[in-house]
Formats: C-alpha cells, structure tokens, sequence
C-alpha cells in the first residue's frame, strides 16, 4: 500500500507555441523551451517542435548532453558515426547520450515530412564525458497505465505503479498522456523535480488551480516549496493528447554553443578542438 504524502502542483505560467517558417526542408519550427533560461528550465535546455523533411539535419556533432526526440508524425531515420542506425514511427522516443562526443543525422525516409518533438537534457559535470549511447524507445513496447478513460505512456521515470526501464544520466519523468473528454488523471512527480506539459491535441484543466490548456500550449509546472512528493491532476476537457516531462535540476554554471553544452567557456573550446580534430570519431558524408 502507498502511505506517500502528495503535495499537489499548480500551473506557474502557461505560453503559446507558435510556429514559423524554417526554410527549405525545415518547413516550420516552433519554440517550446527557448534557449537561454538554463536556471528557469534546469535540467532541460530547451525544447523545439520541427516539421522537416529530407535533408534538414544532415551529420552534426553533440557533446555534453542528451536528446530526446519523440516523433508525432512520419518517419524518421537516425544513423551517427559510431554504427548505430534505426528508424523511428509516429509515437516512438529515441533518447541519445551524446555524452564526450558523437557526430549523427536525423533525416526523414524519402518522401516524409516529419514533425516532432525534441527536448535537450543537460548532462551533470561529472557525466558531461561518458560514453555515448542510443534507447530507441518504441511506443509500442513502452510500459502503459491504464485508467478509466485515460492512458500514460512511459517513456522514462515512472506513473504510479508503472515503470520504465529507460536508462538515465539525470533522472526524468518523461510520459506521453492521451485522456478521453472528461477523463482525470493523476501524475506523480518527485518534488524536487522542474516540468512542464505540452498540449499537443485537444484540452484540459491542469493542476490544483484547475489552469486550462489547449493545443500548442506550454504549462511550466510550479514548484511545491521542498515537498518530497508531488503530483499534478489532470482533467481532459476535449479529447487530450499531452507530454509531461519533469527532471530533478543539476545546479551547474551552463555554457552553450551551438551543438555543445559545457560547464565552462574553456570546456567548449576543447569540445570545438576535439572535435575538428577528429576525437568524435570518424566524419560521415
């Protein structure tokens, strides 16, 4: 029996996504999480929604963080320069330690306009140079909760009694929520943790303040003043499609540029140095 004492979360502040022109293949891209509010948003860096096809993202390197990218529309083929390769479909996670270095492309199957999801995950200090890893989580194989009218995909961290065996660097609540109209559900998230829900489909009301949401909206969860325990309750008013993501925040200086998130301005200059000279392994054309 759970004998946990919960703390109930309220919405801080809600913001629309609004997606503009990207240019050429990068057909629109919409800022979830913008840049830059590495203390606000910790330990997530930032959060884009894409619409792409073919061509966008061609070989790129990354050092110093994780990216989680769940795909809501087409597919699309990863392939980095360590050997890995795959293919993600509509509802799949694909969850990549960049770590010390990886050089990697994430291109839509000819013919696909791909729009997606991808959250950046900052990496502690002590792991910002660990070995660089792939968790290609297909939504069919993620552990589900089940609730009357209501269903939580787990893609990392757990709801309720359900849990994932996702592997994490920095521990984070990652679900995908899909609830009938006038369905409640109740997510826990540990106290200490920042999140937000993204309303991808429909509407709600989210929260002990009973805040609404609607599609294209960010909901940055508040926080509950040094409760071990909290949870958010979340009602569908319109047939909802949701992602909540929640991780417990690092505390570190953060130092970005470009596909590098250090902790230090000399750190960064090492990650350009090594990379150029070709400790990221192998080039890919």
């Amino acid at each position: 029996m759970n004998h946990k004492s919960f703390t109930q979360r309220g919405i801080d502040r809600v913001w629309d996504v609004v997606a503009r022109p990207g240019g050429g293949p990068h057909i629109r891209v919409g800022q979830v999480l913008e840049p830059g509010h590495w203390k606000e948003f910790d330990p997530f860096l930032f959060m884009a929604e894409d619409w792409f096809q073919q061509g966008t993202f061609d070989f790129h390197p990354h050092r110093g963080i994780e990216t989680v990218t769940f795909v809501i529309e087409g597919k699309l083929r990863h392939e980095d320069n360590h050997g890995g390769y795959g293919v993600l479909e509509p509802g799949d996670v694909q969850w990549m330690t960049a770590g010390r270095g990886i050089i990697h492309s994430e291109d839509p199957l000819p013919g696909e306009t791909v729009h997606s999801l991808q959250l950046w995950v900052n990496l502690p200090r002590d792991q910002k140079m660990t070995e660089p890893r792939y968790q290609d989580l297909r939504s069919a194989e993620m552990p589900v909760r089940h609730e009357e009218g209501a269903l939580v995909r787990v893609f990392s961290g757990s709801s309720a009694d359900i849990t994932a065996n996702t592997l994490n660097h920095v521990p984070v609540t990652y679900v995908e929520l899909v609830l009938q109209a006038g369905a409640t559900v109740t997510q826990d998230i540990p106290g200490s943790y920042n999140g937000f829900i993204y309303v991808l489909e429909g509407s709600g009301y989210f929260g002990v303040h009973h805040t609404r949401g609607e599609e294209s909206q960010v909901l940055w969860l508040g926080s509950v003043n040094g409760a071990e325990e909290s949870e958010i309750t979340i009602r569908a008013e319109k047939p909802l499609r949701a992602i909540l993501a929640a991780g417990r925040p690092l505390g570190e200086p953060v130092v970005a540029y470009g596909p590098f998130v250090m902790n230090s301005e000399e750190e960064i200059r090492q990650a350009f140095h090594d990379y150029h000279a070709g400790k990221f392994g192998p080039e890919r054309n």
